[in-house]
C-alpha cells in the first residue's frame, strides 16, 4: 500500500514518522516545494528505521508528483499554517489555490486515491477538493473530526482522571473555533455516561476547552501543533489502508444528512477500503441540532469564497 502525503512540514512529516514506525503502509512519498525539504525529512526518518524497527520505504521529493503514481491515499497537508491570532477561516484566500492545484496534480498520476484532506479551513477545503476534481465523495475526506475529538478525549481524561483510552467521545460539526459541537452528552468511561461522574459545569468547560484546543496550542508554540494533528492523520489512513471500518467523525459532503445540503462538515463515519462508507446518523437533541445548523451556517459563509476558485 502507497500513501503519498503532500507537505513535508510538521504535520505532514509527523503522519509520514507515525504511518512508517506503526507499519501502516509500506511505502510513503512526502512531496514539498521548498527545495530538498521533503528529501531531507525523508531521510531522517529512514534513519530511525533500525532503532525503532520498521520496513516501510519513505521517499522525498521536490515537486515531482510521478513519484507519486499509484498511491492508494493521498494526504494534503499543504498551504501556510495558522499564526497566533490567526483563524483557520482567515487561511482560506491563501490555501485554496494551493490545495486545488495538488488535488490535480495527485490524481493525473493516482487516479484511484482516496484524497485526506488537512489544510485549513478544512471543511472549506474539503468542500473545494471534491468540486474541483468531481472525485466521488466516499473519496474525498477531511480529517478535522478526527483530531478534535482526540482533544475532546483528552480534556476528559483530564477532568475525569482516568485514562484517555478508557474514554468515549466525538466532536461533529465544522473543524473551528467556534463551529465544533463536543457531544458531552454522548461521551463515556468504559461505558458509562461521564455526567456520572462529572458536573454540568465541568463538562461544559471541557467543551470550551476542546473548541479553543488547537488556538491554545497555537499560542503556546507559536504556530500550528503537530503531533496530535500528524497522528490523527495516520490514524484515519490506517482504517481506510487496513479496512478496518472504524467510526471516526470526518468532514464529508452531506446531501441531506443531519439537514444539511451541499456542505462538507463533520460527521461520524465509517471508515474503511473504499473511505467514506457510511454516514453515522446519531439521534441529537434539539439543543445539538440548533448548534449543527448554526456551524453550518458559518461554514456555507466561507464557501461562499471559493467561487472565483471553482
Amino acid at each position: 500500500m502507497k500513501v503519498t502525503i503532500v507537505g513535508a512540514g510538521n504535520v505532514g512529516a509527523t503522519c509520514a514518522d507515525v504511518i512508517s514506525y506503526r507499519g501502516i503502509a509500506s511505502e510513503v512519498v512526502l512531496v514539498d516545494i521548498k527545495e530538498g525539504f521533503a528529501e531531507g525529512k525523508a531521510m531522517d526518518i529512514m534513519q530511525c528505521a533500525t532503532t525503532t524497527v520498521f520496513n516501510t520505504q519513505l521517499s522525498g521529493t521536490t515537486g515531482d508528483y510521478s513519484k507519486t503514481a499509484g498511491s492508494d491515499v493521498v494526504v494534503i497537508t499543504s498551504g501556510i499554517p495558522r499564526k497566533p491570532g490567526m483563524t483557520r477561516e482567515e487561511l482560506i484566500g491563501i490555501n485554496a489555490g494551493i490545495v486545488k492545484s495538488v488535488a490535480d496534480n495527485v490524481l493525473t498520476h493516482s487516479p484511484n486515491a482516496i484524497i485526506v484532506v488537512v489544510s485549513n479551513p478544512m471543511d472549506t477545503m474539503t468542500y473545494l477538493t471534491l468540486k474541483a476534481t468531481g472525485l466521488p465523495k466516499n473519496r474525498v475526506i477531511g480529517m478535522g473530526g478526527a483530531l478534535d475529538s482526540s482533544r475532546f478525549k483528552y480534556f476528559l481524561s483530564k477532568a475525569l482522571d482516568k485514562p484517555a483510552n478508557d474514554v468515549q467521545g466525538m466532536v461533529i460539526g465544522g473543524h473551528g473555533d467556534t463551529t465544533m459541537i463536543p457531544l458531552t452528552r454522548l461521551a463515556s468511561y468504559n461505558g458509562a455516561p461521564v455526567s456520572n461522574f462529572l458536573s454540568q459545569e465541568v463538562l461544559d468547560k471541557v467543551a470550551a476547552d476542546t473548541m479553543v484546543g488547537g488556538a491554545t496550542l497555537t499560542g503556546l508554540l507559536g504556530t500550528s501543533a503537530w503531533y496530535a494533528p500528524g497522528a490523527s492523520v495516520a490514524y484515519l489512513v490506517d482504517s481506510i489502508l487496513n479496512n478496518q471500518k472504524r467510526m471516526i467523525p470526518c468532514s464529508v459532503l452531506l446531501e441531506g444528512e443531519y439537514g444539511q445540503e451541499d456542505i462538507c462538515m463533520g460527521v461520524p463515519c465509517i471508515i474503511g477500503k473504499n473511505g467514506i462508507e457510511q454516514i453515522v446518523d446519531v439521534q441529537l437533541n434539539d439543543a445539538e441540532k440548533a448548534a449543527f445548523a448554526k456551524s453550518a451556517d458559518a461554514v456555507r459563509a466561507m464557501n461562499a469564497d471559493l467561487k472565483s476558485v471553482l
